[in-house]
């Protein structure tokens, strides 16, 4: 059930693996399949050795639909998300320059065009909360914006969008922006751009591509 779904999902892994987004097994990838059901990544596997029957099918309450494999741990903070934002696939990151960006800002500012054009706005930071808790759910739905990105303090990134496409563009350029935001911070001062400035380059977006 849902083999094109779940080919996704697994694309998805080894592009954050690609992009250095993620370690050995670090994170999770899940996506909305029906009304009450959700894909989400196996917990604690390697994702080179993740095939699609190691994808779990799951319903509202984190119980297996299909599969054998046990489901993330982070499965009811994703379906909390699920439940309180307009999104329907979620990945979930420990990406090193964005997860730095946390540990001394508030945001990260939209300083790059990618990172406007793919998360849409500044990237709020989160406080810390454990893994494998719902309260990783609450504080992202409590502290998202209008940006598709969330950088949780001491723990990672979550990305979110319209589907899986969406949500892994806004992962990659949120590293690249952290990155270049980073570097630019040891010469001095990051300059910002005006909302306005932001609002157009975001408004581009819409017309970017075939």
């Amino acid at each position: 059930m849902y083999e094109n779904e779940k080919q996704a999902i697994l694309d998805a892994c080894l592009k954050m693996k690609e992009y250095h987004l993620i370690s050995l097994t670090g994170g999770n990838v899940s996506m909305v399949v029906d009304e009450n059901r959700y894909l989400v990544t196996p917990s604690g596997m390697l994702y080179e050795k993740m095939t699609i029957e190691d994808i779990v099918l799951i319903d509202h309450d984190c119980q297996v639909i299909e599969g054998k494999r046990k489901p993330s741990s982070d499965a009811s903070a994703l379906i909390y998300i699920f439940d309180h934002l307009p999104v329907k696939a979620i990945i979930h990151t420990h990406q090193p320059y964005a997860t730095a960006i946390g540990f001394n800002n508030d945001s990260l500012p939209a300083c790059m065009v990618t990172l406007i054009d793919a998360a849409h706005a500044r990237i709020p930071v989160a406080p810390f909360t454990p893994s494998s808790n719902v309260g990783m759910g609450q504080l992202a739905v409590k502290y998202a914006n209008d940006a598709t990105a969330l950088i949780m303090k001491h723990h990672g990134v979550i990305t979110y969008g319209k589907d899986l496409e969406e949500a892994l563009y806004s992962a990659v350029y949120l590293e690249e922006a952290a990155k270049t935001y980073c570097m630019a911070r040891i010469m001095g001062a990051v300059p910002e751009l005006s909302e306005d400035e932001i609002a157009k380059e975001a408004a581009g977006w819409l017309n970017y591509g075939q």
